[in-house]
């Protein structure tokens, strides 16, 4: 695995200064807390004078399951309460599922390390049909994106897409129930869970073109805490952070939220970064995708120039519609 070699010199250099105790904020879904549990494996391996605890907490966007996310302040209602517990010095870091962070971190925070990324493509979900092509005209699909939802709606009319919110497992049980015909998920969520067999297909990036981040976990801390970004350093996937970069960057400079139908995917190949992004309106009627390739180190350069070019050629007028209904 790629790591920064600069940021394992001021892990080695700092490690006499790594305390008894790391405490890592959490929220307490099943998923979160395996992400937080994984960190702290990954620390703990680091750090074994060190005794690495999970700290786990409820946050609003854990409480507020009634209404669509983009309706009730977007993903960031899923750190404030982690966030809160850096402040006040009740944890020194926070696990995310980079998907779910917002381009713009509030002042006084920063990724600090984004590690190696699981699997970043979209999963469907179906007890009785075999992918998206199977689905007769009139079947339910669930998802909790407007990303996804553009992008049914844009390539698959026929269907009914309905809102689905809940942790993961809340959402397998809707499905079992027979609330939805097929759901759509994050494939890394559902590996990471040992929940592989529930994947039907793993949908295609021409399919599904993924989230900014997804499959990826990121480190959150306080910016003045440089002795904490000096114990997670080692935890960081050069190849990885390179891709994200360039997906948030190219979301950020779209306005990326959970208001914006948006999806940025980024992989290294033959030595270069090569980037794909999309932005569409809500029903998916209008859609504008492109494609970017550049050095790995101006990966977030790449996010932003591809940005721009999707304004040139119809994104400015799909944002503007965006945010007039807003």
């Amino acid at each position: 695995m790629l790591r920064f070699r600069f940021f394992q010199d001021i892990a080695l250099k700092s490690h006499a200064l790594v305390p008894g105790r790391i405490v890592i904020a959490s929220r307490e879904s099943r998923l979160a807390l395996w992400q937080a549990g994984h960190i702290q494996a990954r620390l703990a391996e680091l750090h074994p004078q060190c005794r690495v605890e999970v700290l786990g907490m409820t946050t609003r966007g854990d409480q507020i399951l009634d209404r669509p996310l983009a309706q009730i302040g977007g993903k960031g209602l899923f750190i404030k309460e982690l966030e809160v517990a850096m402040k006040e010095g009740r944890a020194d870091l926070a696990v995310h599922s980079l998907k779910d962070v917002p381009m713009e971190m509030p002042d006084g925070f920063s990724l600090t390390a984004i590690t190696a990324r699981e699997n970043p493509r979209d999963a469907f979900v179906s007890n009785h049909h075999d992918g998206l092509d199977a689905l007769p005209a009139g079947a339910v699909v669930g998802t909790s994106s407007l990303r996804r939802e553009a992008i049914l709606r844009s390539g698959y009319p026929h269907l009914k897409i309905e809102p689905l919110r809940g942790n993961l497992d809340t959402r397998l049980r809707k499905l079992d129930a027979g609330k939805y015909d097929a759901i759509i998920l994050a494939a890394a969520g559902l590996v990471r869970l040992g929940l592989k067999e529930r994947i039907r297909a793993v949908l295609t990036p021409e399919q599904s073109l993924p989230a900014p981040g997804q499959g990826a976990l990121g480190i959150e801390v306080l910016s003045a805490r440089s002795d904490v970004v000096a114990w997670v350093a080692p935890l960081n996937d050069v190849e990885t952070m390179h891709c994200v970069r360039a997906e948030r960057s190219f979301s950020r400079a779209l306005g990326g939220s959970c208001q914006v139908p948006l999806g940025g995917y980024a992989i290294l190949q033959n030595g270069q970064l090569w980037l794909r992004g999309f932005v569409a309106t809500s029903d998916g009627r209008k859609m504008v995708s492109g494609e970017l390739r550049g050095a790995p180190e101006d990966d977030e350069s790449i996010g932003r120039v591809l940005a721009q070019q999707l304004r040139e050629q119809g994104a400015e007028a799909i944002l503007a519609t965006l945010a007039g209904g807003q």
